[in-house]
C-alpha cells in the first residue's frame, strides 16, 4: 500500500500544496518549523480519522479558513482509491471516496493504513494509561475497522451514564427511575465494553511476540520486554496468560463487566462517575521484569516506544501478507533521536516496507541502510520534490 499523490488545502501552513509520492523511502527535509509534521500528520490523518499532536480538528485548519481539505490517493495492488476529506471544526467531518458523494468520514477507515511514530510517542511509556489505551484500541480498529462502532458507542454510554451518576449522587435514597435507568445503562455498557476488552485483548495478544521480537532488533536483546493487562474487571493479566485470555468469549467478558459494576454501585453514586470498565484500564509495560516507567533510562524508553510502534506494523503484515496490504511507515524525526548503531538497526528493519515517509531536519541523519530515497525539500508554506538530488545515501554520504 502506498500514496501516490497528496494535496493540502487550507491544513495547518499550508493553502495549497500538490506533492506527488512514490513507493520506498521518501524524505521530507528542512529546518524545524517549516511544515514537515504537518504533512506526514495529514496523511496519518486519513487513516486514523484524528490528529497524533492534538485532540480536536481546529489546529488543523489554517488561519483564517473554515475548512480544511485533504485529498490522497491510494494504490493498493491494482486498485486505486482517491479519499477526498473535508475537516470542518464543530461540523462531521465528510469524506468523498473515489468522488461519490460525501459520506461519514468513518466509511473511509481501512482504506489507508498507516503505522505513525513521532516524538509524542514516548508517552505511551511515560505519559498516563490513557495514551496507551489509545495506542492499542487505534490499532485493533486499523485491523478490524468494525471495532470503530463498538469504541464509539462504548464512548457515548459512558457519557449518559456518567450525567446519571453525577444527578444522583448525594442521595440517601435512590429514585426507583433513577435505578432503573442506571440498570439499563449497566447492560449496555456492559454490552459495548465487552467487545471493546475484546478486541483489545485479542489485539494486545499479537502485539506482545511482536513487540518482543522489534525490541530485540533495535537493542542487543539483553532484556527482555512484556505487557501486563491492568483490568478493572479482572486480575491483572500477565504477558503468559495473555494467550489464554484472549480467547474469552463476548457474553463471559459482559457478565463480568456486570458484576464489577454491580459491586461497585455505591462507591460510583456517591463519587457519580463509573469506575469499572476498558477506559479505566491500563497497560503495565515492563523491560527487564520491572516497570518501564519511573525506572527506564531515555534511551531505553525511547527504544521501547518506537518497539510498540514497529510491532503495530509487524502485527500489519502478518495479520494481511497480500499485495498492497502493508501499511505505510511514517517516522517523525526519529533517527535524530537514536544513537549511531540504534539508528542503523532501525534503517535495516525499515528499508523493505513498501512506502516510508520520514522527516528530519539534516540529511545526514538518515542511514544508508535505508538506501534508494526521494527528497522533498520543505519550507514554509510549500515542498517540492528535489530531482537533483543523489539518491543513493551510501553515495551522497
Amino acid at each position: 500500500m502506498y500514496i501516490d499523490h497528496l494535496s493540502l488545502m487550507d491544513y495547518r501552513t499550508y493553502r495549497l500544496l500538490n506533492l506527488p509520492l512514490t513507493p520506498g523511502v521518501t524524505v521530507f527535509l528542512g529546518p524545524n518549523g517549516v511544515g514537515k509534521t504537518n504533512i506526514i500528520e495529514a496523511v496519518d490523518y486519513t487513516a486514523q480519522l484524528a490528529s497524533h499532536r492534538v485532540s480536536q480538528d481546529s489546529p488543523l485548519v489554517r488561519v483564517g479558513a473554515q475548512r480544511a481539505y485533504i485529498r490522497t490517493r491510494t494504490v493498493r495492488g491494482n486498485q486505486q482509491t482517491v479519499l477526498e476529506f473535508e475537516i470542518a471544526p464543530g461540523k462531521s467531518n465528510r469524506v468523498r471516496i473515489n468522488r461519490a458523494a460525501p459520506v461519514r468520514a468513518r466509511e473511509a477507515l481501512g482504506v489507508t493504513r498507516t503505522v505513525l511514530f513521532s516524538p509524542e510517542d514516548l508517552q505511551l511509556v511515560k505519559g498516563e494509561p490513557v495514551g496507551r489505551r489509545r495506542f492499542i484500541d487505534d490499532l485493533a480498529v486499523s485491523l478490524r475497522p468494525a471495532v470503530a462502532a463498538y469504541r464509539s458507542e462504548y464512548e457515548k454510554i459512558l457519557r449518559q451514564r456518567n450525567s446519571l451518576l453525577k444527578s444522583m449522587r448525594g442521595r440517601r435514597v435512590s429514585v426507583q427511575e433513577d435505578a432503573f435507568t442506571l440498570e439499563v445503562w449497566n447492560q449496555q455498557l456492559a454490552t459495548s465494553g465487552a467487545y471493546l476488552l475484546q478486541a483489545r485483548l485479542r489485539t494486545l495478544s499479537l502485539v506482545l511476540p511482536q513487540l518482543q521480537r522489534a525490541y530485540g532488533q533495535l537493542t542487543d536483546g539483553s532484556k527482555s520486554v512484556s505487557i501486563n493487562y491492568e483490568s478493572t474487571v479482572f486480575p491483572t493479566i500477565s504477558g503468559q496468560t495473555l494467550p489464554q485470555a484472549a480467547l474469552m468469549g463476548v457474553e463471559d467478558i459482559k457478565q463480568a463487566l456486570i458484576r464489577a459494576l454491580e459491586q461497585k454501585r455505591s462507591e460510583e453514586v456517591e463519587r457519580g462517575i463509573t469506575l469499572v470498565g476498558p477506559h479505566r484500564d491500563d497497560l503495565a509495560l515492563e523491560l527487564g521484569g520491572i516497570p518501564v516507567k519511573g525506572f527506564a533510562s531515555h534511551g531505553e524508553s525511547w527504544s521501547y516506544a518506537l518497539a510498540l510502534k514497529l510491532a503495530a506494523w509487524y502485527v500489519h503484515l502478518a495479520d494481511n501478507d497480500s499485495t498492497g496490504a502493508s501499511p505505510i511507515l511514517i517516522l517523525d524525526d526519529v533517527f535524530a533521536e537514536l544513537d549511531i548503531a540504534r539508528r542503523h538497526r532501525l534503517g535495516a528493519i525499515v528499508a523493505g516496507a513498501e512506502q516510508v515517509l520520514v522527516t528530519c531536519a539534516v540529511v545526514s541523519d538518515i542511514p544508508q541502510e535505508l538506501g534508494q530515497i526521494v527528497l522533498v525539500r520543505v519550507d514554509q508554506g510549500k515542498a517540492d520534490v528535489d530531482e537533483s538530488f543523489n539518491h543513493r545515501m551510501d553515495s551522497a554520504e
